[in-house]
């Protein structure tokens, strides 16, 4: 263990891995239970615990405001997340069959080896169709739940948030639990180091800050002045505040025009 190091920064309740836990903290969002009547376990496994160092609490700040949460979009009250790109939602009642979300779910909650978990997550279709809150039907479990293990896992490494930056990383390089988008042209991570990649630091608290941390990126990995595609993505990019629906924005776009 490190220096002034605890058990609980180590390990969740029950014993088990504090990254695995954090993966599995939000397993009640896939089936629509509020947290606090959520099952604690599923499948044989602990689920829907609380994530320690208040790592849910600041990932969530990254996307959803302080307060009680207000329906944000009329007629829209369900666990499936709204495209950005379409306007409607990704569940697909053809592609999403009730056994088929059961067993893709299964599968990314009952892996007990964390570094197989950040992957999975990272490469999850199935899960990408959730919201992180109804309120905010643009939102994106995936991307929240990433982005809460960047942030445990710099935590219990000692790191403040004030410490920590948004860094690109060349496609391919996956730094453990400390990736939070994974694509063919570029990946993209929480750290405190940027190791000589291009960032931006994410600044002195927890806020919707996407849009202001993306424009002050050091250098930017979309050709947005002579490709159009990049051009539109990196536009929008611009404009998006929320983090989990800009990350889940870019697969989304990458996915919609083959890029």
């Amino acid at each position: 263990m490190a220096e002034n190091a605890t058990l609980s920064d180590f390990q969740g309740d029950g014993g088990q891995d504090v990254m695995v836990a954090a993966y599995r903290h939000d397993a009640h969002k896939m089936n629509g239970q509020p947290h606090d009547y959520a099952p604690e376990t599923f499948a044989g496994v602990p689920v829907n615990q609380t994530v320690p160092h208040g790592a849910d609490g600041d990932a969530s700040a990254l996307s959803r405001p302080n307060g009680q949460p207000e329906q944000t979009m009329e007629n829209h009250e369900t666990l499936y997340r709204l495209s950005l790109i379409e306007g409607e939602s990704r569940y697909d009642p053809e592609e999403f069959t009730l056994n088929g979300i059961e067993s893709a779910v299964r599968d990314l909650l009952t892996e007990d080896d964390p570094a197989a978990m950040h992957r999975a997550w990272l490469e999850s279709d199935v899960v990408s169709a959730f919201n992180e809150s109804v309120y905010y039907p643009y939102t994106s479990l995936k991307y929240h739940t990433l982005l809460v293990a960047a942030l445990l896992d710099n935590y219990r490494d000692g790191h403040d948030f004030s410490d920590l930056r948004l860094v690109v990383d060349r496609a391919g390089e996956i730094v453990l639990h400390r990736t939070v988008y994974a694509g063919e042209d570029f990946a993209l991570r929480i750290d405190e180091s940027a190791g000589g990649r291009p960032s931006s630091r994410l600044g002195s608290c927890p806020w919707r800050s996407w849009a202001s941390t993306w424009n002050r990126l050091t250098a930017h990995p979309l050709d947005a002045a002579h490709d159009k595609y990049d051009m539109v993505l990196d536009a929008n990019l611009r404009r998006i505040d929320a983090w989990s629906t800009a990350l889940q924005y870019i697969e989304d776009f990458q996915e919609a025009f083959d890029r």
